[in-house]
């Protein structure tokens, strides 16, 4: 009963995050995109403040609550108390959407006890979508009509001549740089790939990258959909300190650093 249930919700949650994906396009075809800033300082868009409003929208029908990056602050006495709930980035990589660079997506993951047990990854510029169910993880492509193309189960490649650590387009730091130049490549030559928002956990989950060091700020929405695909194909995102899975509906929702492998 509970795979049936889950594969429900994931349905509701795919569908949000492609109907996200597609409002989200639509602001990005315009020549000029207004950007204002959060009282944290990060950007936020239109583009953003309408993909939160759909998957809000949508999943509402399935009776869970949600913790959105868009939406209200919602105090931990009233969190602690979710079992099950929805963990949204509806744009993830507002600096790669207001660069133009392509390289955004939509996040939305289910957690139960404070662990992803499912997650949706969807990247509407090239309309890959990855997600879980069934126990494992997948990437399909998603036609013009809504459809989806051949879905192929994760990891899908393995790279054996060289050593792929992928890296924050917009967020590199000295502590990454340090942990790069002692990460031991067995001997390969080791090749750096910078990437915007989820998409180097997808990289990982698939088999196109190796590592993906974090030793910075991110939160809980960041990763939360991407560790539960990671999670699927045999990776995981773990503690930078501790080696643990990260854990989700903390008193403060800014994660630890990690590495995703």
């Amino acid at each position: 009963m509970m795979e049936n249930t889950n594969t429900h919700l994931m349905q509701i949650a795919m569908d949000a995050a492609i109907r996200a994906g597609n409002a989200i396009l639509k602001v990005y075809a315009q020549q000029k995109v207004e950007v204002t800033l959060k009282p944290d300082e990060t950007p936020v868009t239109v583009a953003d403040q309408q993909a939160h409003e759909i998957i809000c929208s949508a999943l509402q029908a399935t009776g869970l609550p949600v913790l959105s990056e868009e939406g209200t602050d919602i105090p931990y006495e009233e969190r602690r108390h979710w079992k099950r709930f929805w963990l949204v980035d509806p744009l993830d990589g507002t600096k790669e959407f207001i660069k133009r660079n392509d390289e955004f997506t939509v996040n939305i993951a289910l957690i139960e006890n404070g662990v992803p047990i499912e997650g949706v990854i969807y990247v509407p510029v090239t309309r890959e979508l990855y997600f879980t169910g069934d126990g494992a993880a997948f990437k399909t492509l998603i036609n013009g009509d809504g459809s989806m193309h051949t879905v192929v189960q994760l990891p899908a490649h393995h790279i054996e001549d060289e050593c792929l650590i992928g890296v924050s387009r917009s967020h590199m730091n000295k502590e990454t740089e340090t942990y790069i130049n002692s990460y031991e490549t067995g001997g390969k030559p080791l090749r750096i790939v910078r990437l915007g928002s989820s998409l180097k956990l997808c990289r990982i989950a698939e088999g196109t990258l190796h590592c993906y060091p974090k030793l910075g700020k991110t939160m809980e929405w960041d990763t939360a959909a991407g560790q539960a695909i990671l999670a699927y194909s045999g990776k995981n995102v773990l503690n930078f300190h501790s080696g643990e899975p990260l854990q989700y509906n903390k008193p403060d929702v800014t994660n630890p650093w990690f590495i995703v492998q």
